[in-house]
């Protein structure tokens, strides 16, 4: 087992299966473009052996599927089916939720039980200029029809000044009323607000502005969460549950245990630092060869994480899927 000074070890593994995505988010891409999938993005085989290795060179227990957007893949269906033979504690899968209701059919077949939707308002004006692409109607329906096929759901909002904080309240009503568990995800430095503070500044909506505009309405108190939790969640007594990954509020760098494969077969550690470690021409080795490679380059992985808090980062989100 590879664990540092802090006891911090790999629990955790985020895939990005891959970087094509079919919104063009503002948060994740500066010039608007729709992305698409990188020329030398692994196979679901490959990608697939990799997970099976980082199970046995890491330690890895949960393992969640994310993009770009993941059901805009076609190797979806191979990798959910090879990876939900591991033995996992826990799968689950991050989408945008635009084609959840088409791909649900395949989703529930490989026994996945649990998906985030990332969500960022109710309103469909403020829904076509933040993600710019998709339609909001068409996610709302595939997370009922998610609900209604036993998943459990968690929607991730990402609330920016001046385009979507009138939409907290709103969309923390039609959660609850639900019962889906909101999650807000305070703006990270990441891509180009890494290098632009003023456009950070600008946008950032904090902890403690998200608690107050919700104590207006509703009371709360902090809840239990994991230790190497992301967010911290709280209770609306008799309504529901919601949580906030404040990332630069409450740095959580002292407990984590994720690490991401990207689908082009980088390992990166930690977002806040730009170093990555190159596994894809591992993954075409038997094992006995790849496993003592991959555990020294999981050294210097899981040496890339900041000891207290983010700093920012210049890798861009879209890449390794949050």
């Amino acid at each position: 087992m590879i664990v540092d000074r802090q006891g911090r070890r790999f629990r955790n593994l985020r895939i990005s299966l891959t970087s094509a995505c079919n919104y063009a988010c503002t948060y994740c891409v500066p010039n608007g473009k729709r992305l698409v999938a990188a020329q030398d993005e692994l196979s679901a085989e490959a990608m697939a052996r990799g997970v099976a290795y980082l199970i046995e060179a890491a330690g890895i227990e949960r393992l969640r599927i994310t993009g770009g957007e993941p059901l805009v893949s076609p190797k979806l269906e191979s990798f959910m089916t090879a990876v939900g033979k591991m033995g996992l504690e826990d799968i689950s899968l991050t989408t945008n939720g635009q084609l959840l209701a088409k791909k649900l059919p395949l989703l529930v077949d490989a026994g996945l039980r649990r998906i985030n939707v990332s969500l960022d308002t109710l309103d469909a004006g403020a829904f076509r200029s933040i993600a710019r692409g998709g339609d909001l109607a068409t996610v709302l329906d595939g997370m009922d029809q998610a609900k209604a096929a036993g998943m459990k759901i968690k929607v991730n909002m990402v609330p920016l000044r001046g385009q979507n904080l009138d939409q907290v309240m709103p969309l923390l009503d039609y959660c609850l009323e639900r019962g889906y568990e909101l999650r807000f995800i305070e703006l990270m430095r990441m891509g180009h607000l890494a290098k632009d503070n003023n456009a950070f500044l600008q946008q950032f909506v904090s902890l403690q502005q998200l608690l107050e505009l919700i104590g207006e309405r509703y009371e709360y108190a902090q809840t239990d969460a994991p230790v190497d939790a992301t967010a911290v969640r709280y209770a609306i007594p008799g309504f529901g549950n919601f949580g906030v990954i404040a990332n630069e509020s409450v740095p959580f760098c002292r407990t984590c245990s994720r690490l991401r494969l990207s689908s082009t077969g980088w390992l990166h550690g930690c977002l806040s630092s730009s170093n990555r470690h190159y596994v894809g021409d591992l993954l075409d080795k038997p094992r006995h060869q790849a496993l003592p490679a991959l555990q020294r380059l999981l050294v210097k992985a899981l040496g890339d994480k900041q000891e207290v808090a983010f700093s920012g980062g210049a890798t861009v989100m879209k890449i390794i899927g949050g």
